[in-house]
């Protein structure tokens, strides 16, 4: 399933206007406008795909999207710590339960108990917002998630001795999986009422087989958190020279 050919084309806009969204985000200083500029940033790229019935254009244009967010979060939060930590919600309460797991191995991330009904819960809400909202609501939530994410990653690199290599590794592998599964879950349950107003038609059955990988995605997600965040969290302790 080949996404990239199909956005290269609008990807620069999509990034460009991302990390625009970032900058008026950023000289307003509204904490709550900055997931809405992010998602004003890309939503009509998502709709425009999706008025063509090509599901995987979509998704391709949202996962570039999320990979254009994660990058600038992470980067700013590592350039400006204290201005990010202001301006990302969520943003310094995450850093600090994350830092807790790096340094002591205890915390949501390895214990199953705890995050499996977390990431059960965003993943419900996320989908009925999209289901219900055509995705104009879903977006938000995924570009505040993306950005605490992203100030975590860049927090814990400018306090690491290995800067470079934490920014990699502290984007856990299965965090990428979760984030590329949610984009997936949005893009599809964004369809059915976006097809609806803008009367167009949607392939479905390419929009169930689309649903099912996401859907396995988010286990492999927990399957590998379940096994790995311990080692992991070593890992990045040792990386990070604490």
């Amino acid at each position: 399933m080949s996404l990239v050919p199909s956005v290269s084309f609008v990807s620069p806009v999509i990034v460009a206007a991302t990390i625009a969204s970032y900058a008026i985000g950023w000289a307003i200083g509204i904490p709550v406008l900055v997931p809405i500029l992010n998602t004003i940033a890309s939503f009509p790229f998502m709709v425009l795909a999706l008025t063509r019935g090509n599901l995987r254009l979509a998704a391709g244009r949202m996962l570039v999207w999320a990979l254009a967010m994660g990058v600038t979060a992470t980067l700013l939060s590592y350039a400006r710590p204290a201005q990010t930590g202001l301006l990302f919600l969520r943003g310094p309460s995450y850093r600090a339960e994350m830092f807790a797991w790096v340094t002591t191995g205890r915390g949501a991330e390895s214990e199953p108990s705890q995050f499996i009904p977390q990431e059960a819960g965003h993943a419900a809400m996320f989908a009925g917002l999209a289901l219900a909202t055509g995705g104009l609501l879903a977006m938000p939530m995924g570009a505040v998630l993306m950005n605490y994410m992203g100030h975590y990653v860049g927090t814990l690199a400018k306090t690491s001795a290995r800067p470079a290599m934490t920014l990699l590794l502290a984007w856990h592998p299965w965090a990428v999986i979760r984030v590329i599964s949610f984009v997936v879950i949005g893009v599809v349950l964004s369809a059915p009422l976006l097809s609806r107003i803008g009367k167009f038609r949607v392939d479905w059955t390419d929009a169930r087989r689309l649903l099912a990988w996401a859907g396995a995605g988010l286990v492999f997600d927990i399957l590998l958190k379940t096994l790995f965040a311990p080692a992991w969290q070593r890992l990045l302790l040792r990386i990070v020279g604490w």
